[in-house]
């Protein structure tokens, strides 16, 4: 039976699946809503029942060998979710451990920008970098830091969180608990939160003004600024800005040789790239300037986040045969 392979992608707004054969090609995905189910237990059975379904929908000749996960504060080492500030969940969620319940096969977790890390090593632009960084951009910010191949976890296993790295001492409050970390700049909601801010201190026009607080999105800001908006452009400008500020630190700890963008915030194109690229340089020391390179991930969009979490399976697999 040919072998495939699960990766999930949880996300503080949705949960998205997919099965995959080793070369990466995708024989269903799918999605639903992360925090719809009241307890942790809930949404564990929820994703069973999903996979499931979707399972159903390939034929009898395929075997899942091994489900990867990619997880906001996704312990690689203990298998666990620890105080995740983007899900509705709190605590230490013992993810693996329960899903053993459902599937005995291996079940690997790790952070889901290492995920994506490891998906883009392997299915895309990084295929030949030995250092370099995915950084997230959705819900949250989150980073996956590559050294000489290998993805940096750290003593205990949360190598790597430059979303919670501080911009401000006296910024915005952060869902960890912690004031101006850079995902409340740089991310989805960070924008959106910009956004707000500049419509409440001037009265620059904006198409943005008619919408209520609530029901703007990374999507409206991003199709006003492609209309010229003068508030969506500037909140473009001001999260390029605070991203590269905190990029231009990142490189002189690790010296990668590129900075891959992926998620949604991402899919602006160079409303986003081209603030963050020249903030970057501006703030780089001497010796990095023009010598690392910021990309959108190569990896299909809609499928890199779900495949960097499947690919783990495939490296953890590969990392045993080698082994041996």
């Amino acid at each position: 039976m040919e072998k495939l392979v699960v990766g999930i992608d949880i996300g503080g707004t949705n949960t998205n699946y997919g099965i995959f054969d080793k070369e990466g090609n995708c024989f269903v995905k799918n999605s639903f809503s992360t925090n719809e189910q009241d307890t942790f237990e809930f949404f564990l059975e929820k994703l069973y029942q999903e996979i499931e379904k979707s399972k159903k929908e390939i034929e009898d000749k395929y075997n899942i060998i091994g489900i990867g996960i990619g997880a906001p504060n996704g312990n690689y080492y203990s298998g666990t979710i620890e105080f995740a500030p983007n899900l509705n969940w709190k605590g230490v969620l013992h993810i693996t451990k329960l899903l053993k319940k459902y599937y005995d096969i291996p079940i690997i977790l790790t952070n889901d920008a290492n995920a994506a890390a490891n998906g883009e090593m392997i299915y895309g632009g990084a295929i030949n970098m030995k250092n370099f960084i995915v950084i997230t951009l959705g819900t949250g910010l989150g980073s996956g830091i590559v050294v000489n191949g290998n993805i940096v976890f750290g003593h205990n296993g949360f190598a790597g969180e430059i979303g919670h790295t501080i911009v401000d001492i006296n910024g915005r409050i952060c869902n960890c608990g912690k004031k101006g970390c850079l995902e409340t700049y740089a991310s989805a909601t960070g924008i959106k939160r910009t956004v707000l801010e500049l419509i409440n201190t001037n009265n620059t026009p904006s198409i943005l003004r008619d919408k209520k607080s609530n029901n703007i999105s990374a999507i409206d800001i991003e199709i006003a600024a492609k209309n010229g908006d003068k508030i969506a452009l500037e909140a473009f400008e001001y999260t390029g800005k605070i991203l590269g500020l905190k990029l231009s630190d990142t490189i002189a700890h690790t010296n990668p040789e590129a900075i891959f963008l992926h998620g949604g915030l991402s899919k602006a194109g160079d409303l986003i790239f081209k603030p963050t690229k020249k903030w970057m340089e501006y703030y780089l020391l001497s010796i990095y300037k023009n010598k690392v390179k910021l990309l959108p991930s190569q990896i299909e969009n809609s499928n890199a986040a779900i495949l960097g979490a499947a690919s783990l399976i495939w490296s953890e697999l590969d990392k045993s045969i080698n082994q041996n």
